[in-house]
């Protein structure tokens, strides 16, 4: 548990008694949301006598938890985020689909194993397709006794409103900056102000991003275009940022990122924030399957010259 998440815990184990049947945990990537629902679920399904040291992590509850294999927990993310992705001819799916939520709701709609609360975590919740939202709204307009849904969205309002209003909002704001590069320090990562930086304020995020310094920097001083979605993303996140950083520049202000060291000609500020909403509508797109080679030599075709 990051330890600035770890106050949000606390006062949820306090409150035990009222736990909503639905919470959304929402932020930017990286300030460890997944991390905090995880410790929530345990937190719910710690079977501990003494409510003020859970989770105990001792409890058999919470070693079955622990070891990914709990009764009364299911995790719900696609399938290109699962560490066992299930067998298929295509490739894993980028999205949640409908019968995952079916399985849910057979999930929550059973007793409990251990005769205490069911829990349902899904990640990221605005991944699931329009159908597998409108199932799990079902399950959310009438919870069943017993059952809590843990919802993580890094772009809450990606999400149907619908679901959102059924939901305890719960946020999980960027750390304080200091906090975030002591943390950083600790996990030995090095040049932490300047990923962190680049990461926008989240330091896992930043701590990646330290550990693929060497490419990434490629990228920054010399951008072209790639062959494969993995590298289409790190362009398109790197061309977004160094075009608001340029922007800034361009307007006599430091940059947020630190994604471009030269500083912008007077007068480019224009064409740089028009770039940079391109890039963030292409960003939303390099998922989808296009080329990466054309796709990326189009983005940088679009790219100002000065």
């Amino acid at each position: 548990m990051l330890p600035w998440n770890q106050p949000i815990l606390d006062s949820l184990r306090r409150r035990m008694d009222r736990m909503p049947h639905a919470l959304l945990l929402h932020g930017p990537p990286g300030v460890g949301k997944l991390e905090l629902a995880e410790g929530i679920a345990q937190l719910v399904l710690c079977e501990s006598p003494d409510a003020a040291r859970r989770p105990c992590g001792a409890c058999d509850a919470c070693r079955w938890f622990l070891a990914g294999n709990h009764p009364d927990f299911r995790r719900l993310e696609p399938e290109a985020l699962m560490k066992e992705p299930p067998e298929s001819e295509g490739k894993p799916s980028i999205v949640i689909k409908i019968d995952q939520v079916r399985e849910l709701a057979d999930f929550v709609n059973l007793r409990s194993h251990r005769g205490g609360l069911r829990v349902a975590l899904a990640h990221p919740a605005e991944d699931m397709n329009p159908n597998a939202a409108n199932a799990l709204l079902k399950s959310l307009e009438e919870p069943p006794a017993g059952a809590i849904f843990l919802l993580v969205a890094h772009r809450p309002a990606s999400l149907p409103p619908t679901i959102r209003s059924r939901c305890v909002a719960l946020p999980v704001p960027l750390p304080p900056r200091e906090a975030a590069l002591a943390w950083l320090a600790g996990q030995g990562v090095k040049d932490g102000e300047r990923w962190l930086a680049y990461a926008g304020g989240a330091p896992r995020r930043a701590m990646g991003y330290a550990a693929e310094g060497q490419a990434l920097e490629q990228i920054l001083r010399s951008p072209a275009p790639v062959d494969d979605r993995q590298q289409l993303e790190r362009l398109a996140e790197a061309l977004h940022k160094l075009a608001l950083d340029r922007a800034l520049s361009a307007f006599g202000l430091p940059p947020k990122y630190r994604a471009d060291p030269s500083p912008a000609q007077a007068g480019t500020a224009r064409a740089w924030l028009a770039f940079a909403r391109q890039m963030g509508e292409d960003r939303r797109l390099v998922r989808h399957p296009l080329d990466p080679r054309l796709f990326s030599a189009a983005m940088l075709i679009a790219m100002p010259k000065s």
